[in-house]
């Protein structure tokens, strides 16, 4: 058969109706085939792609997401500054996992900022406009009016971790709880008695659910809560600093830490070394995440691995699953998805 090569009937590009009858179905069965649905035969598609390579047919991307109302872009958001998303491993783990997840897609990722007032006043502004399809919020706070105003906008959301138990967007996190109680047993199995817990950000319920693990596990073994052995951070370096200096003044006979990240585990180990405690003969030393920063640290910090590029290749996976969903929001709301994936304690020689 004798290819017509890029030009139509017409003389000009080759059409969508052209391709239907060069293979024999329907527009609606073209269609369908270029956006890659599963509601074809193999005959079928094997017909149709064949007919555009004849044809040498170009499918018009911009027309397609035009009619469609869509805007093939998707929007990462993280409400926090520039200097914490570049600070910590978390942030670029989850970029890495949302970027392999996309690559075979042909949505574009734009990373925005919105660690203030006016950066969410702007991004407020820019998503009413419905210039994405999507929006991944990553590390959002208990009061954050984000998830709101993405709901009210009814523009397809997926964030990293709940805001609470009674979280109505589909989320995906790590199991927090689970994964702070092993660390807190395992400091118990190694002989400490005296644990305190420097918690990240108390706002995010992640940090919260860590804080429930810490004190399962000291109940679990018949120990007696002290309150006096929790100290509130924020997830930074200085933070860990600021936490451990406390819990030292306050209760100088701890042998053990259990830090809600390794940043903060980091700043810790520096206030211990700076007062002669030895790590792990002093004081044992877990954090959380299992970073490069756990990994390169003297001694190598035992830490909470939680498979952040795997949470964010699964954020992909639920967004795009809400994206091509379009039926009425509300009845979406009785489907939404919450995926815990499991964490595993990686031991090294700070405890």
């Amino acid at each position: 058969m004798a290819s017509h090569g890029a030009r139509s009937r017409s003389g000009g590009r080759p059409t969508l109706e052209e391709v239907a009858a060069r293979a024999g179905v329907g527009r609606g069965t073209v269609s369908r085939v270029i956006n890659g649905s599963p509601r074809v035969s193999d005959a079928t598609r094997a017909a149709v792609e064949a007919a555009v390579a004849e044809l040498g047919y170009v499918p018009n991307t911009a027309a397609r997401a035009l009619a469609a109302n869509r805007t093939d872009a998707i929007a990462l958001v993280v409400p926090e500054p520039e200097t914490r998303f570049f600070a910590e491993p978390y942030f670029s783990d989850m970029l890495k996992g949302v970027g392999a997840e996309l690559s075979d897609t042909q949505m574009q990722l734009l990373l925005i900022f919105a660690g203030n007032d006016r950066e969410r006043a702007r991004l407020a502004q820019y998503l009413a406009a419905h210039r994405v399809d999507g929006v991944l919020l990553v590390s959002v706070h208990a009061d954050d009016p984000l998830p709101d105003l993405l709901s009210q906008l009814e523009i397809p959301a997926v964030i990293s971790g709940p805001r609470s138990a009674a979280e109505t967007l589909p989320s995906v996190d790590s199991d927090n709880y689970g994964g702070a109680r092993s660390a807190v047993e395992h400091l118990l199995a190694r002989g400490c008695r005296a644990v305190a817990h420097i918690t990240g950000r108390l706002d995010v319920y992640g940090a919260q659910r860590r804080v429930d693990g810490y004190r399962a596990a000291l109940l679990g073994a018949g120990h007696e809560l002290d309150e006096q052995l929790i100290q509130p951070g924020d997830f930074t370096e200085e933070g860990g600093r600021r936490a451990m200096t406390e819990l030292l003044a306050r209760r100088p006979d701890l042998d053990a830490v259990f830090a809600g990240s390794d940043v903060m585990a980091a700043g810790a180990r520096q206030v211990l070394r700076e007062e002669g405690r030895r790590i792990p003969d002093d004081v044992a030393l877990v954090g959380y995440d299992d970073s490069a920063i756990a990994r390169h640290m003297d001694p190598p910090l035992t830490s909470v691995r939680q498979p952040i590029e795997e949470m964010g290749r699964r954020m992909i996976d639920l967004l795009l699953t809400e994206i091509a969903d379009r039926r009425p929001a509300v009845t979406r709301e009785l489907e939404r998805r919450q995926v815990v994936l499991a964490t595993e304690l990686v031991a090294r020689r700070s405890s």
